[in-house]
Protein backbone atom coordinates (compact mmCIF):
# COMPACT_ATOMS: atom_id res chain seq x y z
CA UNK A 1 0.00 0.00 0.00
CA UNK A 2 0.71 3.30 -0.61
CA UNK A 3 1.51 6.17 2.42
CA UNK A 4 -1.59 8.97 2.46
CA UNK A 5 0.11 12.24 2.06
CA UNK A 6 -1.79 15.13 4.43
CA UNK A 7 -1.98 18.97 3.17
CA UNK A 8 -0.29 20.57 5.69
CA UNK A 9 -1.14 23.88 6.90
CA UNK A 10 0.94 26.38 8.42
CA UNK A 11 -0.05 28.50 11.03
CA UNK A 12 -0.35 32.16 9.90
CA UNK A 13 1.18 33.81 13.46
CA UNK A 14 4.25 31.69 12.25
CA UNK A 15 4.25 33.78 8.99
CA UNK A 16 3.70 36.37 10.30
CA UNK A 17 0.44 37.07 7.98
CA UNK A 18 -3.21 38.24 9.38
CA UNK A 19 -6.08 35.96 7.79
CA UNK A 20 -8.47 37.88 6.25
CA UNK A 21 -12.03 38.69 7.94
CA UNK A 22 -14.43 36.61 6.83
CA UNK A 23 -17.39 38.56 5.56
CA UNK A 24 -20.98 37.57 6.00
CA UNK A 25 -23.66 37.76 3.90
CA UNK A 26 -24.89 41.29 3.39
CA UNK A 27 -21.98 41.43 0.68
CA UNK A 28 -19.30 42.82 2.28
CA UNK A 29 -21.29 44.85 4.82
CA UNK A 30 -20.44 42.43 7.32
CA UNK A 31 -23.78 41.90 8.86
CA UNK A 32 -24.84 38.75 10.62
CA UNK A 33 -27.11 36.53 8.71
CA UNK A 34 -29.67 37.06 11.32
CA UNK A 35 -29.49 40.87 11.42
CA UNK A 36 -29.67 40.75 7.77
CA UNK A 37 -33.09 38.35 7.70
CA UNK A 38 -34.68 40.68 10.20
CA UNK A 39 -33.86 43.83 8.06
CA UNK A 40 -35.69 41.99 5.33
CA UNK A 41 -38.80 40.99 7.10
CA UNK A 42 -39.02 44.48 8.56
CA UNK A 43 -38.51 46.08 4.79
CA UNK A 44 -41.04 43.72 3.52
CA UNK A 45 -43.82 44.66 6.62
CA UNK A 46 -42.74 48.63 5.79
CA UNK A 47 -43.70 47.52 1.94
CA UNK A 48 -47.19 46.28 2.65
CA UNK A 49 -48.15 49.05 5.32
CA UNK A 50 -46.72 52.39 2.97
CA UNK A 51 -47.36 56.14 4.09
CA UNK A 52 -49.63 58.11 1.68
CA UNK A 53 -46.44 59.92 1.01
CA UNK A 54 -44.41 56.75 -0.09
CA UNK A 55 -47.42 55.57 -2.24
CA UNK A 56 -47.72 58.50 -3.91
CA UNK A 57 -43.86 58.14 -4.84
CA UNK A 58 -43.90 54.76 -5.86
CA UNK A 59 -46.63 55.10 -7.99
CA UNK A 60 -44.96 57.76 -9.79
CA UNK A 61 -41.79 56.09 -10.41
CA UNK A 62 -44.00 52.77 -11.37
CA UNK A 63 -45.02 55.08 -14.23
CA UNK A 64 -41.72 56.99 -15.43
CA UNK A 65 -39.82 55.75 -18.13
CA UNK A 66 -36.29 55.74 -16.14
CA UNK A 67 -34.50 53.65 -18.71
CA UNK A 68 -31.27 51.83 -17.27
CA UNK A 69 -32.55 53.33 -13.60
CA UNK A 70 -34.71 51.80 -11.10
CA UNK A 71 -35.95 53.17 -7.68
CA UNK A 72 -36.72 49.79 -5.57
CA UNK A 73 -38.93 50.56 -2.63
CA UNK A 74 -38.03 49.88 0.81
CA UNK A 75 -34.91 48.73 0.42
CA UNK A 76 -31.97 47.15 2.46
CA UNK A 77 -28.82 48.45 1.95
CA UNK A 78 -26.20 47.68 4.38
CA UNK A 79 -27.71 47.91 8.22
CA UNK A 80 -30.44 50.38 7.30
CA UNK A 81 -34.01 50.66 5.23
CA UNK A 82 -34.09 53.31 2.53
CA UNK A 83 -37.14 54.60 1.29
CA UNK A 84 -36.12 54.38 -2.32
CA UNK A 85 -32.96 53.14 -3.70
CA UNK A 86 -31.47 53.17 -6.94
CA UNK A 87 -28.13 50.77 -7.32
CA UNK A 88 -26.69 51.61 -10.75
CA UNK A 89 -26.78 55.28 -9.67
CA UNK A 90 -25.96 54.75 -5.56
CA UNK A 91 -28.48 57.29 -4.85
CA UNK A 92 -30.97 56.79 -1.93
CA UNK A 93 -34.25 58.76 -1.18
CA UNK A 94 -35.18 59.12 2.35
CA UNK A 95 -39.13 60.60 3.44
CA UNK A 96 -38.92 62.57 6.49
CA UNK A 97 -42.22 61.87 8.47
CA UNK A 98 -43.51 63.99 11.26
CA UNK A 99 -42.55 63.07 14.23
CA UNK A 100 -39.35 60.33 13.09
CA UNK A 101 -36.18 60.40 14.71
CA UNK A 102 -33.81 62.95 12.79
CA UNK A 103 -30.72 62.48 15.11
CA UNK A 104 -30.90 58.31 14.15
CA UNK A 105 -31.64 59.17 10.20
CA UNK A 106 -28.70 61.82 9.83
CA UNK A 107 -26.15 58.86 11.75
CA UNK A 108 -27.56 56.30 8.60
CA UNK A 109 -27.26 59.33 6.57
CA UNK A 110 -23.65 59.34 6.92
CA UNK A 111 -22.55 55.85 7.34
CA UNK A 112 -24.36 55.40 3.44
CA UNK A 113 -22.46 58.23 2.15
CA UNK A 114 -19.28 57.19 3.87
CA UNK A 115 -19.68 54.11 1.26
CA UNK A 116 -20.51 56.31 -1.66
CA UNK A 117 -24.28 55.87 -1.02
CA UNK A 118 -25.92 59.60 -1.73
CA UNK A 119 -29.04 60.08 0.50
CA UNK A 120 -31.63 62.88 -0.65
CA UNK A 121 -34.13 63.72 1.86
CA UNK A 122 -37.58 64.87 1.08
CA UNK A 123 -40.42 65.71 3.46
CA UNK A 124 -43.60 63.56 3.17
CA UNK A 125 -45.47 67.25 2.88
CA UNK A 126 -43.82 68.30 -0.10
CA UNK A 127 -44.55 65.05 -1.52
CA UNK A 128 -48.40 65.30 -1.28
CA UNK A 129 -48.79 68.90 -1.95
CA UNK A 130 -45.89 69.48 -4.69
CA UNK A 131 -44.78 66.43 -6.79
CA UNK A 132 -43.85 68.27 -9.50
CA UNK A 133 -41.34 70.04 -7.20
CA UNK A 134 -40.12 66.93 -5.92
CA UNK A 135 -39.83 65.09 -9.26
CA UNK A 136 -37.85 67.78 -10.81
CA UNK A 137 -35.60 67.86 -7.52
CA UNK A 138 -35.34 64.00 -7.86
CA UNK A 139 -34.24 64.68 -11.31
CA UNK A 140 -31.76 66.93 -11.01
CA UNK A 141 -30.17 64.94 -8.33
CA UNK A 142 -29.89 62.22 -10.90
CA UNK A 143 -28.35 64.21 -13.91
CA UNK A 144 -25.64 65.25 -10.42
CA UNK A 145 -25.12 61.72 -9.81
CA UNK A 146 -24.86 60.34 -13.59
CA UNK A 147 -22.29 63.15 -14.18
CA UNK A 148 -20.13 62.46 -11.05
CA UNK A 149 -19.65 58.62 -12.05
CA UNK A 150 -19.02 60.37 -15.47
CA UNK A 151 -16.67 62.31 -13.98
CA UNK A 152 -14.90 59.68 -11.71
CA UNK A 153 -14.75 57.20 -14.89
CA UNK A 154 -13.06 59.28 -16.62
CA UNK A 155 -10.39 60.48 -13.99
CA UNK A 156 -10.02 56.46 -13.39
CA UNK A 157 -9.36 55.72 -16.90
CA UNK A 158 -6.87 59.12 -17.47
CA UNK A 159 -4.81 57.47 -14.22
CA UNK A 160 -4.82 54.10 -16.03
CA UNK A 161 -3.03 55.07 -19.22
Amino acid sequence: MTDRKTLQLRDPSETGDEAPSIKKKGRGWEISEKRLDALHEQAREMRRHSSEAHKALADKFAKANLGPFIFKRHAVVGSAIVDFNCHKLGMAIAIDEEGQNDTLAKRRDKSLEAVGIRVMRIAAKDILENMDAVLERITLGMRSRIADKRQRRADHEGANR
